[in-house]
């Protein structure tokens, strides 16, 4: 069951990337944009900033996004696997929303993090199952 929900997963995946992009082949049905329901917000230091100058910082940060968590602005929280920032789930309906967020804590005030904003929302492509012809019937009993 774990393999088939990966082999759906990464298909899905692949289709939404397919067709996200700004042209669509000839023939086949566009996609909508999903409607924003949040905002990933990337964060690494800037170039140049010391590991001293985050720690620095870091107690006031920490304050202030557990805040912004209780407050349900920010929905999720993660550090990068790779060591190099973090990332957040923002509760926002678009990227400006987000980013009035972000700037509230101590590491933009202080400039020390580069942030990349990305509006998520429903994964579109599952939208084909709701469609005539894309529910697929259950096995007749044998």
């Amino acid at each position: 069951m774990k393999s088939v929900n990966a082999i759906l997963l990464g298909v899905l995946s692949t289709a939404s990337l397919a067709f996200s992009q700004s042209a669509a082949p000839s023939g086949l049905p566009s996609i909508a944009v999903p409607k924003t329901t949040a905002v990933l917000v990337i964060e690494t230091p800037k170039q140049g900033v010391s590991f001293q100058q985050v720690m620095s910082v870091i107690p006031l940060e920490v304050r202030a996004t557990v805040k912004l968590y209780l407050d349900g602005k920010i929905r999720e929280w993660y550090s990068r696997g790779d060591g190099k920032g973090v990332v957040f789930l923002v509760d926002a309906k678009n990227e400006d929303e987000a980013r009035a967020v972000m700037e509230t804590l101590p590491f933009a005030k202080e400039q020390l993090m580069d942030a990349e904003y990305i509006p998520v929302g429903p994964l579109m492509p599952l939208r084909a199952l709701m469609a005539p012809g894309g529910q697929q019937q259950p096995p007749s009993p044998q």
